[in-house]
This record gives structure tokens, C-alpha cells and sequence, in this order.
């Protein structure tokens, strides 16, 4: 009301007119007719709760995000073997957000059909449901895992995006300079823009100790192998 009165003086001196007199009694009246909400009056007034990442809606022709999954990554007990490979080799296509969307969308297809897992540094500005938001547009109705895990990263030696690591079965992590680390002869890594298929090839060629596993791999990708 104060406002208002003030807009009034202004509007009449505009205009050229004589300006009202505004009394005491004039404000105690705006104060009546308007006064201001009580501390308990605010008290009752329900908060906000604060909105749950994990329940807000996703498209019913989309393949949900493991989100627990997703924010606690891979390996979380380091005397485990590494990405569970316990019973069998892992399949790594490390990835990033600055990489063309083209060529992301190329390597989830491939390690859809691979059955490989997608490993990402970090968060999409830092927020997990940036991130979420992004791989589900990008992943659409295919089945992939994708993991955020910085410290795969450290672990393989990871310096550029894409690479691929494929590692054999029931290797384990131990400690080294970079916190936890692979023995050389339980891996091999390639990285460039390049397939997945391409990839297999290229370890089945090169390494022969893993090259059963490498084609195990390529099997899957041309569907021969469930």
C-alpha cells in the first residue's frame, strides 16, 4: 500500500496536479487493511520437497538408467575382481561427452550387440540427471550398460576417447602409483576413432592370448552368439 501511495504522488506530479497529502493515519489504514503474514502464519505454509532424481518420468519406450549403478561405478571393492569378470572377460569402450554424438551413438549399437560396457569419467556438468537425461536420449531403446568410473580410467592408463580395453577373466586390481592398477598381460587397450568389430580384429590379430576372447566378442556383435 506504501508503494501505491508512493505511484499516486509521482502519477499526480506528472500530471501537473496537486499533490495529496499523505497522513499517518492514511498509512496505519493501509497497514490495517494489508498487514503482513504472522510468523506462525509463514510456519504453516507446507515447504517444498525436494524433487527425487530417480522417480522423475522416463519415456515407456525407452530402456530405463540404472542410476544407483551409474553414480557408484565399477569395482567398488578393490580386492574384487575387476567389473565383476569372475566368470568370464570384460569389454570396455571408454567414452566421453566432448566425442561427436554420431560417434557415441555408432559405439552404443556396437557394444549393444557385443553385450560391452560403456565407461564414462564423470558427470554431464557435474549433475547426474544431466547425464541421465543425455544417455537416455543417446541410448534410446537399445540394451547397454554404461558405468561412470573415474578410476577405471586411472586403472587402464586412459588418455583419450574412445578406447577399448578388454580384459580376461578374474583379473584383479593392485595397488600402484595411480592407486589401484592391471598387470600388462591381463589386458590389451587400442584406442581411436575406430569400430568396435574393427577393434576385435585388431586384438585377435595382436595378442594371441586373447584372441578366444576377442572373438567370443565378434561372435556377438554378428549375433551368432548369445
Amino acid at each position: 500500500m506504501l508503494c501505491a501511495a508512493a505511484a499516486l504522488v509521482l502519477q499526480s506530479a506528472a500530471l501537473g496536479q496537486t499533490l495529496p497529502k499523505v497522513t499517518d493515519a492514511d498509512i496505519e489504514r493501509a497497514r490495517q487493511q494489508h498487514p503482513m503474514p504472522t510468523d506462525a502464519e509463514l510456519a504453516r505454509v507446507p515447504v517444498p520437497s525436494t524433487p527425487r532424481i530417480d522417480a522423475l518420468p522416463l519415456p515407456a519406450t525407452r530402456t530405463p538408467v540404472d542410476l544407483e549403478a551409474l553414480a557408484k561405478g565399477f569395482d567398488a571393492q578393490a580386492d574384487k575382481p575387476v567389473l565383476g569378470t569372475a566368470s568370464g572377460p570384460s569389454l570396455l569402450v571408454f567414452v566421453s561427452f566432448a566425442m561427436p554424438e554420431a560417434t557415441i551413438t555408432r559405439l552404443l549399437d556396437q557394444a549393444s550387440r557385443a553385450r560391452a560396457t560403456l565407461v564414462l569419467r564423470g558427470f554431464v556438468n557435474g549433475s547426474l540427471r544431466d547425464t541421465v537425461e543425455r544417455m537416455q536420449r543417446l541410448i534410446g531403446n537399445r540394451q547397454v550398460a554404461v558405468q561412470i568410473d573415474p578410476q577405471a580410467f586411472d586403472r587402464f592408463s586412459i588418455v583419450r576417447t574412445p578406447s577399448f580395453v578388454l580384459v580376461r577373466e578374474g583379473a584383479a586390481s593392485k595397488p600402484c602409483a595411480a592407486g589401484m592398477c592391471i598387470a600388462s598381460d591381463q589386458f590389451v587397450l587400442a584406442a581411436g576413432d575406430v569400430s568396435l568389430d574393427y577393434v576385435l580384429r585388431f586384438f585377435e590379430r595382436s595378442a594371441p592370448a586373447m584372441a578366444r576372447d576377442a572373438s567370443s566378442y565378434l561372435q556377438r556383435m554378428k549375433g551368432a552368439v548369445r
